[in-house]
């Protein structure tokens, strides 16, 4: 389901739009698309709309790969949402209880060779984004993550 409005009234963009999409490495161009809408309809900049969708596409890969026993059908939800200042994204799934926020960042300064392989997409999100939080509600794993849009 994709919904969306802007309401122009105070110079203030108010935007809601969410995405379905099947627990499926295919389903990522969807989410490509997804955020490309997104920052069309608020006139994000070439970089913002690259780094979202490096943020989103790691956090939706992760949980592709590691919420849901493999070969299982089920969803993943991601709603944006805007208040022409900031722009909120929350990733929910039913899978395993997990929250990235807690997972250890890559240590940059160590050697690549030697540098363990986890850590690096909750890197990139906590360096991209303005806030990430995580809760576990009603069976799902709700993760948030907001960016000012107005700098």
């Amino acid at each position: 389901m994709q919904q969306y409005r802007i309401n122009h009234s105070n110079q203030c963009a108010f935007m809601r739009k969410e995405l379905r999409i099947k627990n499926q490495m295919a389903e990522l161009e969807k989410v490509n698309q997804f955020i490309e809408e997104i920052s069309e309809e608020l006139g994000l900049s070439m970089e913002l709309t690259m780094n979202l969708n490096l943020v989103v596409e790691e956090m939706v890969v992760n949980v592709i790969s590691y919420a849901y026993p493999e070969g299982s059908d089920a969803e993943i939800e991601l709603l944006a949402k805007s208040d022409g200042k900031e722009l909120t994204l929350v990733l929910s799934d039913q899978g395993r209880e997990f929250d990235p926020t807690m997972k250890e960042s890559a240590d940059m300064n160590a050697n690549p060779a030697e540098r363990d392989l986890g850590g690096m997409g909750i890197f990139i999100v906590k360096n991209i984004m303005n806030k990430v939080t995580y809760q576990r509600m009603e069976g799902k794993n709700l993760l948030t993550m907001t960016k000012s849009i107005n700098d």
